[in-house]
């Protein structure tokens, strides 16, 4: 694999050229479009003159007939048909302007259409200015650097990382970040590992949908990975994106590929739903979270009152700071009848964030009861370029196997407890993760990649195996369940007699008014889960300890939350008065002897 980083590298190099004449914040508005452009230009250099041949023959044909002889002459779903390529325009530099405005308006129409969201025309006036010879010296540079050597997943690792800088420089929202590879493998690996006997069928099609699609590294991993598992089968993928220059990079990515440009969709995927009517077989993302949804809120609560169920947001709605649970409620409305499979990634807040009745736990009890959640997967911190903050894997599906009916999987993939086994010596590695040579911003965890022994392949058995273990727990539904009751105690007047209201029933004290969190569930004596009901927690809990309190159940809401971090909890004794004893008199001791040679 050519290093991509290198390629990243000297690629930002021309941004240099830029300084000074540009913001360190706008450098991606000419860096970008230039690379897609470069791109391009060297993936059709071998077949250019066949289809300039070609010219003459087409030119009193429509421009649908003349597009299809000419893109079969490129070899490609696109071409150009300007007599300039990087290398003419380099050895023309005083009509450089006009002669990069032909070479842009020389590709077929639809890779035209990309290349607009790039807004590309108000640099170019920019650039040309011929005091500072900004446009040819731009254009040179990247006439220098050679795109053609590297596959389309190559290329999608230096528009990452170039992305990756500008959105640095420009001090984007810490939500808004990049999905490392190995991260978007591990996510493929879970989504497609029960699946493999159907995805290995000979010519099989199915569909991959991710409605924040970025540049379209999730949707290319996927690809990759089912021309791994089975050449003869084809993935037609779908996106939607928000952000104009990531959208023409996907876009442009796709076109390459050979897929079809137009299942990407521009826009907000809550506002206008690019692909309204399309179901699909999987769907992947990682939205951005911790993002306010304020922008969009009118249309959202109008689809949630109007629409209910029948919209995408009848479930319920998160608090207006974080949208990331709406990525999930679009995602689950795009489900197949017969059965789709999906894989997103959280931080912790849609886990437990909300009490019994907020729209969080709402979502939650919808996903849930509805037996849709199958797996939820804690990733180890410090794997994302612009957050270190710790992330979750849930997997989702309508159509679980016999043995996951009804069940939750949850898989501790923090590699935290192998750490403290590598420092007692019982592990000569960490199972989870590995040490990044050098950071990438925040990134300073990677998953390994290879092998079933650690990384990618060992949590992915873990999941797939479906046995309790320590890294491994296997809930019924019903355990994510509780009842947040009022606990009410009776009002007493100055002679310390209870106050009744008209019917004869004791007043409430508001001062004395506590809340109960009660589970669907309950341990036995021997760790077994039987349910069990307000009256017999409150029985068993409440009225022992405090006479005379009853449940206001006009007030009881039901709520749903999965307390991750405590389901894995260990106790760790604590240590001993002699060992602490004994640490304090050797601190004590070694003070007395540097303070000795101090002195001395």
């Amino acid at each position: 694999m050519t290093d991509f980083k290198d390629k990243a590298n000297l690629i930002w190099q021309v941004a240099d050229l830029l300084r000074g004449d540009y913001k360190q914040a706008d450098y991606g508005k000419v860096i970008l479009p230039m690379t897609v452009l470069r791109r391009l230009d060297c993936i059709l250099a071998p077949t250019k003159d066949k289809v300039l041949e070609q010219l003459p023959k087409v030119e009193k044909m429509s421009d649908k007939a003349k597009d299809r002889v000419l893109d079969n002459a490129a070899g490609f779903k696109f071409h150009n048909r300007s007599q300039y390529d990087f290398s003419k325009l380099v050895a023309d530099p005083d009509n450089i302007a006009a002669n990069l405005r032909n070479f842009i308006n020389g590709f077929s129409a639809g890779t035209r259409e990309i290349l607009e969201y790039f807004n590309f025309e108000t640099q170019i006036d920019r650039m040309d200015d011929p005091k500072s010879d900004l446009l040819f010296q731009v254009v040179k540079a990247f006439a220098e650097i050679d795109l053609a050597g590297m596959d389309s997943m190559e290329m999608g690792y230096v528009f990452e990382e170039l992305i990756r800088k500008f959105a640095e420089l420009s001090n984007e929202t810490a939500g808004e970040h990049f999905t490392p590879r190995e991260v978007i493998r591990l996510m493929v690996d879970l989504l497609f590992i029960l699946d493999r006997d159907s995805l290995t069928e000979p010519g099989m099609v199915t569909t991959l949908y991710d409605p924040a699609c970025g540049t379209g590294g999730m949707l290319s991993v996927a690809e990759s990975y089912l021309y791994e598992l089975n050449p003869e089968a084809t993935l037609e993928v779908f996106g939607q994106e928000i952000n104009p220059e990531s959208y023409a990079v996907c876009k442009s990515d796709m076109l390459i590929k050979g897929q079809n440009p137009a299942h990407i969709k521009f826009g907000n995927t809550f506002t206008v739903d690019g692909l309204a009517e399309e179901r699909f077989d999987y769907m992947l993302s990682n939205p951005p979270f911790g993002v306010s949804w304020k922008k969009a809120q009118k249309i959202i609560k109008e689809e949630h009152e109007s629409k209910g169920h029948a919209g995408r947001f009848g479930a319920g709605l998160p608090r207006i700071n974080d949208g990331a649970f709406l990525f999930l409620l679009h995602m689950l409305s795009k489900m197949k009848p017969e059965g789709s499979r999906i894989g997103i990634v959280f931080n912790g807040s849609p886990l437990f964030t909300g009490q019994a009745g907020s729209g969080e736990s709402e979502i939650r009890k919808w996903i849930i009861e509805n037996d849709w959640l199958e797996a939820v997967v804690a990733l180890p911190d410090q794997l994302f370029y612009n957050t270190g903050i710790a992330t979750y894997v849930w997997i989702l599906s309508n159509h679980k196997s016999a043995e996951r009916k009804g069940k939750v999987q949850l898989i501790n993939a923090t590699g935290a407890k192998d750490e403290e086994l590598l420092k007692q010596g019982k592990l000569s590695f960490n199972r989870f993760w590995q040490k990044m040579p050098r950071s990438l911003g925040n990134k300073r965890k990677a998953i390994a990649q290879n092998g079933a022994e650690k990384g990618i392949g060992f949590i992915a058995n873990l999941y797939g195996d479906f046995q309790e273990n320590e890294f491994c727990k296997i809930y019924p539904n019903a355990f994510f369940g509780y009842w947040r009751v009022v606990v009410e105690r009776p009002l007493q007047n100055a002679k310390g007699k209870v106050a009744k209201n008209r019917q004869g029933q004791p007043k409430p004290d508001p001062k004395l008014r506590d809340y109960e969190n009660i589970p669907f569930l309950r341990k036995d004596e021997c760790g077994r889960l039987l349910p069990q009901t307000i009256e017999q927690y409150v029985d068993r809990e409440v009225k022992p300890h405090v006479p005379g309190a009853w449940i206001d159940e006009s007030k009881t809401k039901t709520g749903y939350e999965i307390n991750f971090t405590k389901y894995f909890y260990e106790f760790k004794p604590l240590r001993s008065l002699a060992d602490i004893r004994a640490d304090i008199l050797r601190l004590e001791e070694e003070t007395a002897a540097l303070e000795k040679r101090v002195l001395v």
